[in-house]
């Protein structure tokens, strides 16, 4: 008999989840396929949470596809860290002399070496691994991973797109449409349950133009995925994302900003930072000041910035929608660099754009590139 166990939060499970199992399956031609959502991962933490209970629910509407899938409830109801070698290991004995495969994705076999007990959960299946978006990250993965253990990696011929359950959790939160990354019946099951969903941040979206809108909610996502640079939780970043315009497209007369006391030598693109943190405090009820400073000075920058007030100006910068010359040297920065750095290399090509007249620099933007500089240097 030949298993396939394939672990994982799920949370949400997405198409490239299913994609890589359909894979796995076309390969080793499985008896089973056995699909285990995990209790409590011990890799994954500060995120925004479906139930263990929702996870399992939509894991059986994104499989069901699969004629020998099958979910597991095994640690979901063993409850706790999820542990891969205790679930390896009660497999095993369930099927004793079964040809067992351990699927993941790249991404996690990079930190294979790293788990809780990687010789005992060696020791009862075979790892097989499909590359998540680069192939050449997969193959160094497995050469090391072959290197330490002296054992042999499967390699699932898989090469995914880029989606994440970051991305559709962001977007979910925010209201909008999941449809392009997760199977029809998983996002209506999202929907109708409305799992991630923070109505009042979607809210925002009312304020904004339709175009405008569609970029808080790619900033949102950009966020999420790197929240934890900031130290901040994921939930934290959306909502700085999700309000950081909320005042860009309010007239001046708008009930909203009617006891706002614009400062005094704003420029007219500028003003929205501190409107917008004016919005955000009164009628969404943020009062975390770290938030509120980094939607306050997104769009300038300050000297001394915080990592999240850094991390909310350069995804505002570099979200996925912009296009403008520099903007792919300036993403790989900030894949590749810490924020501060990635922040100073920002404020230079901005420094840059308007040193050739397109606009005055507003000095809070000087005083931020003059800081970075000699602080890093």
């Amino acid at each position: 008999m030949v298993i396939i166990l394939y672990g994982g939060a799920f949370n949400p499970v997405h198409r490239e989840h299913v994609a890589l199992a359909k894979a796995a399956v076309k390969k080793f031609k499985p008896d089973k396929l056995i699909v285990i959502p995990t209790a409590v991962s011990p890799h994954k933490s500060g995120g925004l949470a479906a139930s263990a209970g929702d996870r399992f629910r939509m894991c059986r509407l994104a499989f069901s596809g699969i004629a020998c899938a099958e979910v597991s409830d095994f640690e979901i109801s063993r409850g706790g860290v999820s542990y891969s070698y205790v679930t390896c290991e009660h497999f095993r004995d369930l099927y004793p002399g079964a040809e067992l495969y351990f699927l993941m994705g790249g991404d996690m076999l990079a930190s294979f070496s790293s788990w809780k007990e990687p010789e005992r959960i060696l020791a009862c299946v075979t790892l097989a691994a499909g590359a998540r978006e680069s192939s050449k990250e997969l193959k160094k993965s497995r050469s090391e991973v072959e290197r330490m253990f002296s054992v042999k990696v499967e390699r699932v011929r898989y090469t995914g797109e880029k989606v994440s359950s970051t991305c559709v959790r962001a977007l979910a939160c925010l209201g909008g449409s999941v449809g392009a990354y997760v199977l029809p019946q998983v996002g209506q099951y999202i929907k109708e349950n409305k799992l991630y969903f923070d109505a009042n941040l979607a809210g925002a979206g009312e304020l904004e133009k339709k175009s405008r809108w569609a970029h808080s909610m790619r900033v949102a996502v950009m966020c999420a995925e790197n929240a934890a640079r900031a130290r901040l939780t994921e939930h934290q970043a959306i909502t700085m994302a999700a309000l950081h315009d909320v005042a860009k497209n309010l007239p001046k007369d708008s009930p909203y900003l009617k006891d706002f006391v614009p400062p005094e030598g704003v420029p007219s693109p500028v003003m929205h930072q501190y409107s917008g943190a004016y919005v955000a405090q009164r009628y969404f009820g943020l009062e975390d000041k770290n938030l509120l400073n980094a939607i306050r000075y997104h769009t300038s920058g300050r000297a001394g910035m915080s990592d999240a007030e850094m991390l909310l100006y350069l995804c505002d910068m570099l979200e996925s929608g912009r296009s403008f010359e520099g903007v792919e040297q300036l993403r790989e920065v900030f894949s590749t660099c810490d924020l501060p750095r990635a922040m100073l290399a920002a404020l230079e090509h901005q420094i840059a754009y308007l040193g050739d007249g397109a606009a005055d620099i507003y000095p809070l933007t000087k005083q931020a590139y003059l800081y970075l500089k000699e602080f890093l240097t």
